[in-house]
């Protein structure tokens, strides 16, 4: 029984240093769906389809656990009786752990995508005069989550200048925004005067 303990830990530990050095490396890991993935994309960006206990990962470090423990148990003087349960306890322990943590993890990470969606209310600059009537379109600065970016801007109002302040109030397509002059800004101009 020692040998098949020492081979399931060794196993279990092989794979999670090869998948630890491939992961360290950026050149692929295994994912969720047990496929070697290259580039980092595992193809699975949900993290609420709950514990994935049946992972290579998890099941790697359950085998490896359930070696150490089954291990641990025949040096008790116990045999078999407490090498079993031990293995069992500290292999379950270590998938349901690692499935946790690998959850926690995942559901830390944020594509960094800005969506053009979150434009409608957000006030911004002009960059490129925008041709008014909506005869043509211009660009806009906006700065969407935390990041400055560019958009094509068309309005429905008079053409609007360089430098003017603008509100965001409509998307019309993936690049466009359908944008009126800063009702904020004016207000505050009339009271300047």
């Amino acid at each position: 029984m020692t040998t098949f303990f020492l081979t399931c830990a060794a196993l279990g530990g092989g794979i999670l240093v090869v998948q630890l050095i491939l992961g360290l490396a950026g050149v692929a890991h295994i994912g969720a769906d047990g496929h070697v993935h290259v580039g980092g994309d595992s193809g699975h960006d949900s993290t609420s389809e709950g514990l994935h206990l049946l992972t290579v990962r998890a099941i790697a470090a359950g085998l490896a656990f359930f070696g150490l423990g089954g291990l641990a148990g025949l040096s008790t003087g116990f045999g078999l009786f407490a090498a079993l349960p031990l293995g069992l306890l500290l292999g379950g322990t270590a998938m349901v752990g690692t499935a946790a943590i690998t959850r926690w993890m995942l559901s830390m990470d944020d594509d960094g995508t800005v969506s053009i969606h979150g434009a409608v209310g957000v006030t911004g600059t002009v960059y490129l005069p925008i041709p008014g009537e909506r005869t043509g379109a211009g660009k806009v600065l906006l700065t969407l989550q935390n990041r400055t970016v560019e958009y094509q801007a068309v309005t429905s109002a008079g053409p609007l200048p360089m430098g003017a302040t603008i509100l965001v109030v409509d998307v019309i397509n993936n690049d466009t925004v359908d944008v009126v002059p800063d009702p904020t800004t004016k207000e505050l101009s009339n009271v300047v005067r």
